[in-house]
């Protein structure tokens, strides 16, 4: 039943046909995750890589860093991502990159790009751009391009496509989880994917320094608006009395977006030298906009950027006035 639905479901969509021709023609490929990769970017690749490993398809899956979150470990294949770039590759497929410069490195622009992403500032930078802002996750595209070219999905390609929506989606919470992603999960299910596991790997798995730290962030917490608009920040020095990780922090977001009254809601912290700013909203505030004057993106409602300085109070003040402009 699982490998018919797959087999006879087949529909030629032309962004689809074209990256499986390129993918078919190439004699190694790279698959690019995006800087400070998350569950949906390594999700999505490693169920692309299992693909390909199950039917020899000679490949690397690559991030620029080496440091990638742990408690994904779980999913077949995490352990062959490699910061190393290989010698020769002929094909690019980066997944759950909004912009190009989220690549994390300057690719020979004579290689063919093949781009999944599901991003709203995407700019459809591959030869071939299989882009959906309104999807559930980047992870969700690639399911559709494993079903519309026939592709079988196993067990592991299977636990690697439902991370990428579970937690895209913060567990179906977000609006764009549709009927339409409780399908493709539900499918993803029979073919082997474990909900209860899945869940139990990526939220019971939290490390001590993750207790110490948030008390820290939270308590940095400033409302404006009568409430409406919120922010936090972490400084470097907490993860260092800590021995936090800037991971172990990001909960701290959406504990504040569950206050009632809050409608936008920002975190700083510094991650590699600059700060990073991680935005969401409620309702009808799009937070994509805000990111874009600093050069960033993402959804309506979940957006990020980064603003070249390591003071994040002062960068804090930067961005509230911005959102001050946008919120009046």
């Amino acid at each position: 039943m699982i490998k018919d639905f797959i087999l006879n479901n087949k529909v030629d969509m032309s962004e689809h046909t074209k990256a499986l021709a390129l993918i078919e023609k190439s004699r190694y490929i790279l698959i690019v995750t995006h800087v400070n990769p998350d569950p949906d970017s390594i999700g999505s690749a490693l169920a692309i890589s299992n693909l390909f490993h199950e039917n020899k398809i000679k490949h690397k899956v690559f991030n620029v860093s080496d440091d990638l979150p742990q408690n994904l470990d779980f999913i077949p294949r995490f352990d062959k991502i490699s910061n190393q770039l290989p010698a020769f590759f002929d094909l690019i497929i980066s997944v759950d990159c909004g912009t190009y410069k989220r690549l994390g490195f300057e690719p020979d622009p004579s290689i063919p790009l093949i781009n999944f992403d599901h991003h709203k500032s995407n700019n459809h930078f591959g030869v071939v751009n299989i882009v959906d802002p309104m999807k559930s996750s980047t992870a969700e595209l690639v399911f559709e391009f494993f079903k519309h070219n026939g592709l079988y999905i196993t067990k592991n390609s299977a636990t690697a496509l439902y991370v990428g929506i579970y937690d895209d989606t913060l567990a179906f919470s977000l609006g764009r989880c549709d009927e339409l992603t409780f399908e493709k999960t539900n499918f993803l299910v029979e073919c082997g994917a474990n909900p209860s596991e899945i869940a139990n790997k990526l939220l019971r798995r939290d490390s001590l320094a993750k207790y110490r730290i948030i008390p820290k962030v939270l308590d940095s917490l400033e409302l404006f608006c009568e409430g409406e608009i919120a922010s936090i920040f972490a400084k470097e020095e907490w993860f260092k009395q800590t021995g936090a990780h800037n991971r172990d922090c990001e909960d701290a977001l959406d504990m504040i977006m569950s206050i009632a009254i809050v409608k936008i809601a920002f975190f700083v912290r510094v991650v590699n030298g600059v700060s990073r700013i991680s935005l969401r909203s409620k309702g009808k505030i799009d937070v994509s906009k805000i990111a874009g004057e600093f050069g960033g993106g993402g959804h309506f409602n979940a957006a990020g950027c980064t603003i070249d300085m390591i003071d994040v109070e002062k960068a804090k003040d930067i961005v509230l006035k911005e959102i001050f402009e946008v919120y009046k």
